[in-house]
């Protein structure tokens, strides 16, 4: 089990949210199959939605990251044309002359 913190307790804000009534349904049933509150699964889903919505790229080494790998692709196709076929057209020219 986990250690509560009473500081933790005393941290937390109390909202209050309207909701479509089958939303708050779905959402009871789901903390019901969870075996949580429907606030903890409410923190949870709005946690995970906020933090994936920053995205790989949010991060200034991430986006140098993908835009280094970007340049190293252009700089190859322009060294080696072939390279710049379209990888489904490539995979049924081969297909096909297999047959």
């Amino acid at each position: 089990m986990t250690e509560i913190d009473i500081r933790d307790i005393f941290s937390i804000v109390k909202i209050l949210v309207s909701l479509d009534p089958q939303l708050v349904r779905r959402l009871d049933e789901e903390a019901t199959a969870r075996h949580t509150s429907r606030s903890a699964l409410i923190s949870e889903l709005a946690d995970r939605g906020l933090s994936s919505s920053r995205g790989p790229g949010a991060s200034p080494e991430v986006r140098h990251a993908i835009e280094d790998t970007r340049s190293l692709v252009r700089e190859a196709w322009v060294a080696e044309p072939w390279l710049a076929v379209d990888s489904a057209t490539a995979v049924r020219e081969m297909r096909d002359s297999a047959r």
